[in-house]
């Protein structure tokens, strides 16, 4: 059977790593080469889709398969989806990569912790530190990095519009996008 699905750009990191500022890069981009595309980003689906979902290990995983199930459902439709999630788990997302295989593209957003503590831009990692915030990845909440993602972010070396491009380019060599729209 023939593969139809567009891919789903995955991308995780740390609360704070950049995974939103790249995103929504990424999807103008696509927008601008007349791409059919949907950001999901985690703070949005945990308004809407899980806002019955906390943050403990078990609700994690939830959140992480809803979104996976939703990636799918989009891809088939011939959607380019971009999710922007922590995802700080490896079995989940090797659970999402399962199911959303030949068109998963995992994009780590590596950024250090001490980085994302001063960048803080939701003021979450100051909550956690105050002890308002319980199981806050990075902190007290484990964060399992990517050990072989598609592609690899240095946000301490590339701007959000290198990595879009990385991004890009990865896309198109994978024949996942014309080279020129």
């Amino acid at each position: 059977m023939e593969n139809n699905s567009a891919p789903t750009i995955w991308l995780t990191g740390l609360s704070g790593s950049g995974k939103t500022t790249i995103a929504k890069a990424l999807q103008a981009e696509l927008q601008q080469r007349q791409q059919n595309c949907y950001l999901l980003d985690g703070d949005i689906l945990r308004q809407g889709l899980n806002s019955d979902l906390g943050f403990t290990e078990h609700d994690r995983h939830e959140n992480l398969r809803r979104t996976g199930e939703l990636c799918k459902i989009l891809t088939d439709a011939g959607l380019i989806v971009i999710a922007a999630l922590i995802s700080p788990y490896a079995k989940d997302r090797a659970a999402i990569r399962q199911k959303l295989t030949p068109n998963y593209v995992e994009v780590f957003v590596d950024t250090p912790l001490q980085t994302c503590i001063e960048r803080d831009p939701k003021g979450l990692y100051k909550k956690a530190q105050q002890g308002e915030i319980k199981n806050f990845t990075g902190l007290d909440a484990p964060y399992e990095a990517p050990q072989e993602p598609e592609i690899h972010i240095d946000t301490a070396k590339l701007t959000p519009a290198q990595a879009v491009a990385k991004i890009i380019q990865y896309l198109v060599e994978k024949g996942q996008l014309s080279p020129c729209q």
